[in-house]
């Protein structure tokens, strides 16, 4: 596949200084939209031999990477000449690493008043926990989040990192900066993005919020409509031992589901779905029923209906089923199976133009486009300054 920018963020240059989840999952998302996006990998993983193959982290997928050591003079004058011919920049430390390294916002506004600046943290820029440590699970607590995902009477449980470090991290970073960008092509200046998991984690439980405002949703967990509490709408093991998933909240919704199972099965009742004091007894009828098939008997007689079911694929599966290789969502590039670019656009698609690259793959390149004589490349090699 060839490497010329498509998308529509073609034509925007980004630096990235690599770190780990929520930043470089943004930086994917923004080299998936077009994006020419270079990552700054430490000299202390480069591996030549590994070169011209897939580096197996697909988080890292669509950049170039130049691989330099940030605490060196060297280091540091080679980023801000990259920065001064960028769009942007995303940086994930911990507040103030990136100012002690003299590549900060200051210093990079300096070279670039136009830039845009993206930060990534868990606990943001500010604030009593914004010095410390923090991982997905503990950013999710503090919202709130956690508290609401698990089974009524259990423990919260953790919903991978799905919904802290890329939901609310990640992907609101990439907004962020997509936003920022728009405005500084719109005559405004560089600025500063602070994207923090618990601000994002936060904004995406505003229904949660509203539900409870307008009387719809109870504080604890396992017991609302769309927490596992109704029913109508949970998980349901079948009579292989996999599962169903039903979604069935709409009365014409949940009429379906009923005529194509023939619920109940004898000599259980149909009690009124809509008085949680019946949920009990309704979600032990509807267990007996779906553990009398197997998992794709049910998904053959349901899914292609407005019953609002589907079967819970796991991995491997969920790359071959029907739908989702109808619509390409997911694609093969360099033997590696991996989900495709998202959203998708009409009049400027997106492409996978590069796999992921190893640390430093690309620095002579990088550095000769940022023009770099190859004398001053080889004096900034000697010197552990790039790698």
């Amino acid at each position: 596949m060839s490497a010329a920018q498509s998308g529509p963020l073609a034509g925007v240059r980004l630096v990235e200084l690599a770190g780990i989840g929520p930043g470089p999952f943004a930086a994917m998302m923004l080299a998936d939209l077009g994006a020419d996006v270079i990552r700054v990998d430490r000299v202390t993983d480069v591996d030549a031999s590994a070169f011209g193959t897939p580096h197996p982290d697909l988080l890292n997928r669509g950049r170039r990477s130049i691989a330099v050591d940030l605490k060196s003079a060297g280091g540091r004058e080679v980023v801000l000449a990259l920065v001064r011919d960028a769009d942007g920049l995303i940086e994930g430390f911990r507040p103030g690493v990136t100012e002690r390294l003299g590549l900060g916002p200051a210093d990079c506004h300096a070279v670039n008043p136009g830039l845009v600046y993206g930060r990534m943290t868990g606990w943001g820029q500010d604030g009593p926990n914004a010095p410390y440590a923090g991982h997905d699970i503990d950013y999710l607590a503090l919202t709130g989040a956690l508290h609401g995902i698990g089974r009524a009477g259990q423990p919260p449980v953790p919903p991978l990192n799905l919904l802290g470090d890329f939901g609310g991290g990640g992907m609101l970073l990439a907004l962020g900066v997509v936003s920022a960008l728009y405005a500084v092509r719109g005559g405004a200046a560089g600025q500063v993005v602070d994207a923090a998991v618990v601000d994002g984690v936060a904004v995406l439980s505003t229904q949660v919020h509203a539900l409870r405002q307008l009387g719809m949703w109870q504080d604890p967990r396992g017991v609302n409509l769309l927490d596992g509490g109704a029913p109508f709408y949970d998980t349901y093991e079948c009579a292989d031992g996999r599962y169903l998933a039903v979604g069935a909240l709409e009365p014409k919704f949940y009429d379906e589901l009923v005529r194509r199972t023939g619920f109940p099965l004898p000599p259980d009742e149909a009690p009124d779905r809509t008085d949680p004091a019946n949920w009990p007894a309704l979600r032990a009828a509807w267990a007996r029923l779906f553990r009398s098939r197997s998992r794709d008997e049910w998904s053959a007689l349901l899914t292609a209906s407005d019953a609002c079911v589907a079967p819970v694929l796991d991995w491997q599966e969920a790359p071959r089923h029907p739908h989702l290789t109808a619509r390409d969502t997911f694609v093969v590039r360099d033997g590696v199976v991996q989900p495709a670019p998202a959203p998708r656009f009409s009049g400027t698609p997106t492409a996978l133009r590069r796999p992921p690259p190893w640390p430093g793959e690309h620095t002579d390149e990088v550095l000769a486009e940022t023009g770099y004589r190859p004398d001053r490349v080889s004096e900034l090699r000697a010197a552990g300054a790039v790698g």
